[in-house]
C-alpha cells in the first residue's frame, strides 16, 4: 500500500505517538513520500531520536520532520502545544490520532484526576483536535474535497472490552464511570468512535473528514503494562506494527473515503465496516432512534476542557 501512496510534497501532517510502533513506521511512509510530518508526544529524547531514525532510513525525502512536544495527560499543556503547531504552519491535511495506552496500573490518573485510559486515549485528544480546528477549516478552504481529515484510534477493544452500550455514566454526576482496567480500555476507545461520529455531524460542513479506525491486533508498545504471560501468548495472536499502517494510511488519505462516509468506523486492514448493533443506537440521537450516549459524552468532553481552551 504505501508504494502505491501519492506524492505528499507540501502535505502537513501531525502523527501524535509517532515515535514508536504504528505511529513511527507511519511517519516514515509519510517522511518517504516528501511530507511534513509532526511527530507529537511528551517525550523529547524519543522525539529527537525518532527524527534522526527516519532522516536515515529516508535519505532522499523532500520533506520536513518536526518534533512537536505533547502530553495528551495533562489538558492544561495541550492548548499550548496546539499554538506552537500553528504559529509554524499555514495548513494542517491531516491529524492522526495515533497515541494511546492500555491497561495501566489499577488508579492510574491524569493531571486532572481523570481515568488515565479516558484522559489520555480520548479527553485529550479531543481537547488537542479542537485545538486545532482553525488550521484544519482554513486548509479544507482549499484542499481538494475530502482531504482534510482527523482519524482517531479505536481497537478490538470497542468490540471486545467495553461495557455493553459502550460507556456508562455515573446517573448523579453525568461522568463515565471507572470500571476496571479492561473495560475502562474499552469505553476509552469507544469513546473515540463516538467522537468520530459526532465530529464529523458537527463539521463536516467545513469539508473535514471524520473517521475512527480499529487499526489491528498489534505488537507494539501498546502491551508495555501487561503481564509476562500475557504478551506472551499475545504476540502469538499479534500483527506488525505495519499492519496497522495500512488502516491508518486507508483511514488518513484513501479516495474510497469521502464525505458520505463521514463519521465511519474503519476495521482493518483498510476497510468500512459496521459496529455491533449496541453501539450503532450509541451513535444516534435521541430524536435518531438512539439513546444520545454520544452526545452526551461529546458535551462532557466539551465541558472539561472548556477550562483548558
Amino acid at each position: 500500500m504505501e508504494k502505491n501512496l501519492p506524492n505528499q510534497t507540501g502535505k502537513v501532517h501531525i502523527v501524535t505517538g509517532g515515535y514508536t510502533g504504528v505511529g513511527y513506521q507511519l511517519a516514515q511512509i509519510l517522511y518517504a513520500k516528501n511530507s511534513t510530518v509532526y511527530i507529537a508526544g511528551h517525550s523529547t529524547s524519543k522525539g529527537t531520536a525518532a527524527i534522526s531514525a527516519l532522516k536515515a532510513a529516508c535519505p532522499n525525502s523532500k520533506g520536513r520532520l518536526e518534533f512537536l512536544s505533547l502530553d495528551l495527560a495533562d489538558l492544561s499543556t495541550i492548548a499550548k502545544s496546539a499554538a506552537e503547531f500553528m504559529a509554524k504552519e499555514t495548513r494542517l491535511d491531516v491529524l492522526t490520532n495515533n497515541a494511546g495506552l492500555m491497561t495501566p496500573p489499577e488508579g492510574s490518573t491524569t493531571a486532572q484526576g481523570f481515568e488515565l485510559q479516558m484522559g489520555t486515549n480520548a479527553l485529550g485528544p479531543f481537547l488537542f483536535t479542537m485545538c486545532l480546528l482553525p488550521a484544519l477549516r482554513k486548509t479544507a478552504q482549499t484542499a481538494a474535497p475530502g482531504s482534510v481529515r482527523v482519524t482517531w484510534a479505536g481497537s478490538l477493544g470497542v468490540e471486545v472490552y467495553a461495557p455493553k452500550g459502550g460507556i456508562e455514566f455515573d446517573e448523579n454526576s453525568g461522568v463515565p464511570k471507572v470500571l476496571g482496567s479492561r473495560l475502562d480500555y474499552g469505553q476509552s476507545k469507544v469513546a473515540n468512535v463516538l467522537i468520530a461520529s459526532e465530529f464529523a455531524k458537527r463539521f463536516g460542513r467545513d469539508g473535514i473528514i471524520s473517521v475512527c479506525f480499529n487499526p489491528g491486533n498489534l505488537k507494539s508498545e501498546l502491551q508495555r503494562h501487561g503481564s509476562r504471560a500475557q504478551n506472551f501468548f499475545g504476540n502469538m495472536l499479534l500483527y506488525p506494527p505495519i499492519y496497522g499502517d495500512y488502516t491508518e494510511l486507508y483511514s488518513d488519505l484513501s479516495p474510497d473515503i469521502t464525505a458520505a462516509q463521514n463519521g465511519s468506523y474503519i476495521w482493518p486492514w483498510g476497510c468500512p465496516g459496521t459496529l455491533k448493533e449496541g453501539l450503532l443506537d450509541t451513535l444516534k440521537s435521541n430524536s435518531e432512534g438512539g439513546n444520545g450516549k454520544a452526545e452526551q459524552f461529546w458535551l462532557w468532553c466539551e465541558k472539561e476542557t472548556k477550562p483548558y481552551m
